[in-house]
């Protein structure tokens, strides 16, 4: 019974000091199977400003500097139409004719008003004389005198009433053909031969003889930039060797809605006879140059739809995202205008792993 108990008690000591082992081991495996979370590793660069130089390159067309639009005085039906867009012409060049019928029959009228009222102030002027006649010699009343005199003076003004009628039609017949005002190039034709127009109604448009503009339709955002030269170089899109310079002429005070753009209108030096009405030229400007905060393109994030960049404390190197004011663009690189100061280390690879107060490691090779 003894050697039994022994045994028994053996037997319990023995697992007693297994489950103390494996208690021990588990512990050990708990302590160390977690090692210590390590740093993000994010690469860094501290921000300093540069002098950003913008330059401006847009594409416009040619234009002339005067353009116009042509119609008739008088209303009617087009006869005969004489040129088609992109003919040249010279002034006083006849381009259409109207039907003249019925300016023709009013000239006519106005030819028989004529003789009409000459005849009736040669009466009037035969009765009056007669009365004065006979108002010297007491042979007449005062009263008949003066109704004759009357009638007299209102012959006289019913016979200029009459010439002024006739000029005016004759104003108007001659008013039935369009005539080219200044020489220049057909751009536009908006009446056809048959079709009645109004008077005033536009039939051609003509881009007048002489200096010629190049224009381009820009963003006005760009105004908020000092230019550094008031030229502005222009090249032919088709042909880029052939170029010419320009300055700024007009600027449109308003702008289009349909665009969100403006028109800037470029007067050409000397334009080369390869820059003809219509062709596309090239436009290149340049800014003053300005100390802005320049950042990689891929340090480049974003807060509630806003851009932003995280920044690393130096001293803690805890980060945080910054918002920014974002000035342009450049091949692989983000202008600053607002948001940054020089001496700030921003991240520029890793932040899509990174949140708010995280603290980082430097990659090696990181620029501070």
């Amino acid at each position: 019974m003894i050697s039994c108990f022994r045994a028994d008690t053996c037997r319990y000591a023995s697992a007693a000091s297994v489950a103390v082992i494996t208690l021990g081991l588990a512990s050990c495996q708990q302590q160390t199977g977690q090692p210590a979370s390590l740093p993000t590793m994010v690469r860094v660069e501290t921000v300093t400003l540069v002098d950003y130089a913008p330059t401006v390159r847009l594409t416009g067309e040619v234009r002339a500097q005067v353009e116009s639009d042509l119609s008739l005085r008088v209303a009617g039906r087009i006869s005969e139409r004489l040129v088609n867009v992109g003919d040249h012409v010279t002034a006083g060049q006849v381009l259409a004719r109207l039907d003249p019928q019925q300016q023709q029959a009013t000239l006519t009228a106005a030819e028989a008003a004529i003789q009409a009222a000459e005849a009736t102030l040669r009466q009037a002027t035969s009765t009056y004389e007669r009365q004065e006649a006979l108002l010297a010699r007491g042979y007449t009343t005062k009263r008949e005198h003066d109704q004759a005199q009357e009638a007299y003076r209102t012959a006289q003004a019913a016979l200029d009433n009459a010439k002024a009628q006739l000029g005016t039609a004759r104003d108007h017949l001659s008013d039935t053909v369009l005539r080219a005002g200044a020489a220049g190039v057909i751009t536009a034709r908006k009446a056809e031969t048959g079709q009645v127009v109004q008077s005033a109604q536009t039939v051609f448009s003509i881009a007048q003889d002489g200096p010629r503009d190049a224009v381009f339709q820009v963003y006005e955002s760009i105004f908020t930039h000092e230019p550094a030269e008031p030229a502005v170089a222009l090249t032919l899109v088709s042909d880029p060797t052939v170029s010419a310079t320009g300055s700024v002429r007009q600027i449109s005070p308003t702008v289009d809605p349909s665009s969100g753009t403006v028109r800037v209108k470029v007067g050409i030096e000397n334009p080369p006879p390869a820059m003809t009405l219509g062709a596309a030229v090239a436009g290149e400007g340049h800014f003053q140059p300005r100390r802005l905060v320049t950042v990689p393109s891929s340090a480049l994030s974003s807060e509630n739809g806003h851009p932003a960049v995280w920044t690393v404390d130096p001293r803690t190197r805890a980060v945080s995202l910054k918002s920014i004011a974002i000035e342009g663009y450049e091949t692989g690189r983000v202008i600053v205008r607002q948001g940054l100061e020089p001496g700030d280390v921003v991240v520029t690879g890793g932040a899509q792993f990174l949140r708010p107060r995280q603290v980082v490691a430097f990659a090696e090779g990181a620029a501070l």
